[in-house]
């Protein structure tokens, strides 16, 4: 019996969903296992509701038959049939989704770059896109290809927050750092008060490396005090360097001190974090959502994160060769007792 195309599409894009909103809800399983499937489960039929009303019912008749039984047999089953029909730019983009799902993101990047193929008009799919690219670079660089679908995007649907954001990223990447300061400087009215204070520290930063004032107070609008949601996630961090280590290695006065908070197991981007003098040390922090540096991803979003201080000579965020970080304390929000980091002490 041949199965048709539609009926193959619904059943591998049940599994998928299912399969993706374990994943994404997996925070979730902290507080039992019983919330976690009621909420899959309940989104799952949700969907499937919608579709009944809206899609072509015909289709999930016959689709429990073939029902892929894991995510990766579902993946397979989707490629197979983008093999047979592969203009299908929603295709595509989900076996994308998939990919990065089950951490593969150089194939998530290329099953990006075929749905752009087939839909280079489309802002979300182009920023989605270009994002992916980043995250298979070793380096969590944008290249040239990205940059170009951030700049298309824009160019489609101007203010686009997130294509906003990864362009300013790729230009300080490239070292035009006034640029990314001129490119993010438009979304400070654009996002609220807290993302407004972080997304502020960048462009200072950005100025600052091109040699420019910072700027003004008043250009931060709305900015104020941090919510209840950023005050029951603040994180409070105590920061020191290890006696023996400091007494055995001589560190260089410009040394930077980074604080950092990142999603565990997820991407190397953090999701809040602070910057200090060598000289501040020993110190405490207390991280919250105005810390994060991504409009997208915040601190109070998390159930849990990674933190960790990192020792840097070049001043730059982003890791270096030389740099030394302390051992990672993964946390559970919101956390009652400060976290104690000791860079140089061995694990």
């Amino acid at each position: 019996m041949v199965i048709p195309t539609t009926a193959v599409f619904a059943a591998l894009a049940t599994a998928i969903a299912l399969g993706v909103l374990g994943w994404v809800l997996w925070p979730l399983r902290r507080r039992g296992p019983w919330p976690w499937t009621a909420v899959v489960l309940l989104l799952g039929v949700g969907a499937l509701a919608m579709y009944r009303l809206v899609g072509t019912p015909a289709g999930l008749q016959q689709a429990a038959a073939v029902a892929p039984q894991s995510l990766d047999a579902a993946v397979a089953e989707l490629k197979a049939e983008l093999e047979r029909n592969p203009a299908q730019p929603e295709g595509w983009a989900l076996l994308a989704r998939s990919q990065a799902a089950l951490g593969d993101p150089v194939a998530a990047r290329e099953a990006y770059a075929r749905a752009v193929q087939l839909a280079p008009d489309e802002p979300d799919l182009l920023v989605d896109a270009a994002e992916s690219r980043a995250l298979a670079d070793p380096q969590r660089r944008f290249d040239a290809e990205a940059v170009a679908w951030l700049q298309h995007a824009i160019a489609r649907q101007p203010g686009h927050p997130r294509a906003t954001w990864f362009l300013g990223i790729s230009q300080r990447q490239a070292g035009n750092h006034a640029e990314a300061a001129r490119t993010w400087e438009p979304l400070l009215g654009a996002v609220d008060a807290a993302t407004a204070r972080s997304l502020r520290v960048q462009i200072d930063e950005a100025r600052a490396a091109a040699g420019m004032p910072p700027l003004p107070a008043a250009a931060t609008p709305g900015a104020g005090g941090a919510t209840a949601a950023d005050a029951s996630h603040a994180l409070t961090v105590r920061v020191s360097l290890d006696p023996d280590f400091a007494a055995r290695v001589r560190l260089r006065g410009d040394t930077t001190v980074f604080v950092i908070a990142r999603m565990p197991g997820g991407p190397p981007m953090p999701v809040a974090v602070e910057r200090h003098a060598l000289q501040d040390l020993p110190l405490e922090v207390v991280l919250d959502d105005g810390d994060s540096p991504m409009p997208t991803q915040k601190l109070s979003a998390l159930q849990e994160v990674e933190v960790f201080a990192r020792l840097s000579a070049s001043g730059n965020a982003n890791r270096g060769e030389d740099d030394l970080e302390s051992t990672p304390v993964r946390v559970a929000l919101p956390a009652t007792q400060p976290v104690e980091l000791v860079i140089g002490r061995s694990p």
